[in-house]
């Protein structure tokens, strides 16, 4: 039978984490393990995860570690077949894990997959049935907003959403860079984009499977651009360049891509000018970062045609 673990990042999640835990522990499929990684919270998440006990393994960090640093550390406390990658503000159906598991024990090219996300305001409305990618090279939550009773197939996805994703061990494995498996320079948003884009160049699928159920209870993304941190804001912006560096294909396709996903950076850039100036100093970082994340695209397209090679 395979085995799964449950790996958990929670940051001041102290209103989450208790409702996420009891969820997990009533799993129908059992869990091995369940780690739960705290980035030095000061609102007594500590205090909501102690009766829990000897069922979490529980380590706090002195520092945030970022969701991609704590989501490593967590992994690398794992031994098992499957990796639940779950925020605490996502309550699992008791069988989600089963459905999910049981689908990928049949496939076993699919990397990684995800269940059907509704809103906690209104179960009856989509939060996302994993990640979809446009032209511009932009990634968004596929079916957000659309009713859940509209997404009742089984389908092939870009990639998956880190809010409740599982992934298979032997794809971590096969994708990790420098032992991480989530990219740590993005220390949080947008790093599933990475991973997903990353998986499907070295050939991994992922799937949204609509049996698998779970609510989830959105933070900041609820309100205006406004009401989201600087900090937040700065870490999607640079992350969205570290994710095209790393990940996106030239050929003769650019020709037509290219000039859209510039005209459409354009845009951006003359809003944040305008209204964001604050988000401008990421342009520093994005400089100084590019000689790493020019190193890792050129391990991921040097690994994708190794791969390519040895299945002819």
């Amino acid at each position: 039978m395979p085995t799964v673990s449950v790996c958990i990042v929670t940051y001041n999640s102290a209103k989450d984490i208790q409702n996420c835990l009891q969820a997990v522990l009533k799993q129908s499929f059992p869990v091995e393990r369940i780690v739960v990684i705290d980035n030095a919270s000061t609102d007594g998440t500590a205090d909501q995860v102690k009766p829990f006990g000897e069922h979490v393994h529980f380590i706090t960090n002195t520092i945030n570690n970022g969701f991609a640093g704590g989501q490593n550390q967590a992994i690398r406390e794992t031994s098992t077949d499957y990796v639940l990658v779950l925020n605490p503000d996502v309550t699992l159906d008791p069988n989600y894990l089963k459905e999910i598991i049981g689908f990928m024990e049949q496939k076993p090219e699919v990397g990684s997959a995800t269940g059907r996300l509704v809103f906690a305001s209104n179960i009856e409305v989509m939060d996302s049935a994993g990640l979809g990618m446009k032209r511009t090279r932009n990634a968004y939550d596929l079916a957000a907003g659309d009713q859940a009773a509209d997404w009742s197939r089984t389908r092939a996805v870009f990639g998956v959403s880190g809010a409740a994703a599982v992934y298979r061990k032997a794809m971590i494995r096969d994708i990790e860079y420098d032992g991480e498996f989530f990219d740590e320079r993005f220390f949080a948003y947008k790093e599933d984009v990475d991973v997903a884009w990353r998986a499907q160049k070295l050939g991994w699928t992922s799937y949204y499977i609509p049996e698998a159920n779970a609510v989830h209870h959105r933070g900041w993304k609820k309100g205006s651009r406004s009401s989201v941190p600087l900090f937040v804001r700065q870490h999607s912006y640079q992350n969205r360049f570290f994710t095209l560096i790393k990940n996106e294909p030239i050929g003769w396709h650019s020709l037509l891509i290219g000039p859209l996903i510039l005209a459409t950076e354009a845009v951006k850039l003359g809003y944040i000018i305008l209204r964001e100036p604050g988000l401008l100093r990421c342009w520093s970082t994005i400089f100084k970062s590019l000689p790493s994340m020019l190193q890792k695209r050129k391990w991921i397209q040097e690994k994708a045609v190794h791969k390519r090679h040895n299945k002819h």
